[in-house]
């Protein structure tokens, strides 16, 4: 198994790494809009949040050598479901054609009080 870092996205904030590869596969650690310069949330809402999770997925899976076309996988959790129709609008704007599957649950809390929280998992051919 090989663990996989980048300062392009925030440092763990626990015991877990970004991302680990193994057998092909990528499995990101859940990513929230923490500015990776500052470790603080980034103001502005849902929409705000939204691209910064993404902005912080799309460097993880870059430092593992994906791109979202490798992405087979991907949960999205939500403080407020009401806020889905703004997240998924701006997740399918940065996915482009890519279109993995997907889960999408509204969770009690998230670390840090943030909105959204999104992790992947990748295949990336050997």
């Amino acid at each position: 198994m090989k663990t996989i870092e980048t300062k392009d996205a925030p440092a763990a904030i626990g015991p877990y790494s970004q991302a680990v590869k193994q057998h092909g596969f990528l499995f990101t650690a859940g990513q929230i809009a923490l500015d990776p310069a500052t470790g603080k949330i980034v103001d502005g809402g849902i929409t705000a949040q939204t691209k910064r999770v993404l902005q912080n997925l799309t460097a993880v899976l870059h430092a593992g050598g994906a791109t979202w076309n490798d992405v087979v996988k991907t949960t999205v959790y939500l403080a407020d479901l009401a806020d889905f129709p703004t997240m998924n609008e701006l997740y399918a704007a940065h996915l482009g054609p890519a279109r993995p599957a997907r889960s999408t649950v509204q969770a009690a809390a998230l670390p840090r009080g943030a909105l959204v929280e999104i992790d992947a998992i990748a295949y990336i051919k050997e």
